[in-house]
């Protein structure tokens, strides 16, 4: 766990912005990216008004929105394998952020737009029942419980991710954190617009089909983590 001395706080969440020093190549991904990727900050105005598809040149029939990527590796994957799709990426770890940047600096793949301030600014920006599918993968536990209102999965946030997934839409979380998995897994499902998908402990405790794995995922399950799979859509209105 990173020290609070790296925290940054606004009116939504607390995030983490520093790390260490980026070398020259991050850096260039970075300088060069964001002005292009990047969601322009006159966009966000957290009044539900903004359509997702004016973020994008080529309009896809569906967007997903992945909050907290860390190095990236998961939501690079989902581009490179649904390049029809567009992609909502949200990571305020600058580290996290222009990792992730020069991962795709020298491909083609531009079918993503970034934002490394607050997700909740996003979130609150979008118009209702605009996004195809949400991940929130291994997030910070914020393991002590005057903490837990940091927490990125809780009610007041989670009214906010209902209101912007389309119906059937699926809002896939993880972790491998079994305390933050029992307060995400209950969180969820006793919010009246949430069903989890799961039948029985089978479906939370095994990697679904199709999982695309992270190097963080992977080092933990080695180091004897026990991951857990949380999958819910978002019921009909």
């Amino acid at each position: 766990m990173k020290s609070d001395k790296n925290l940054t706080k606004n009116k939504n969440v607390f995030v983490r912005r520093h790390g260490r020093k980026l070398n020259s190549q991050r850096k260039e991904a970075l300088d060069n990216l964001m002005p292009v990727l990047g969601i322009k900050p006159e966009l966000i105005t957290n009044k539900g008004d903004l359509p997702p598809t004016v973020l994008f040149e080529n309009v896809s029939t569906k967007i997903y929105m992945e909050i907290g990527f860390g190095n990236g590796e998961h939501v690079k994957a989902l581009m490179e394998k649904y390049p029809e799709n567009n992609f909502i990426a949200i990571e305020p770890f600058v580290n996290g952020m222009s990792a992730f940047l020069k991962s795709i600096y020298e491909t083609n793949l531009r079918n993503v737009r970034v934002w490394m301030e607050d997700a909740l600014d996003v979130v609150k920006s979008l118009k209702s029942n605009s996004i195809d599918g949400m991940y929130i993968l291994n997030p910070d536990p914020w393991p002590k419980s005057k903490h837990h209102k940091r927490r990125i999965v809780r009610k007041e946030t989670l009214n906010e991710y209902s209101r912007i997934l389309k119906d059937d839409a699926e809002f896939i979380m993880s972790t491998d954190v079994d305390e933050l998995a029992e307060w995400m897994a209950i969180s969820t499902q006793n919010h009246p617009d949430f069903e989890w998908t799961a039948t029985s402990s089978y479906d939370w405790k095994n990697m679904p089909e199709d999982w695309i794995q992270t190097r963080y995922e992977k080092k933990g399950i080695e180091a004897g983590r026990k991951q857990t799979y949380l999958i819910f859509k978002r019921k009909k209105r």
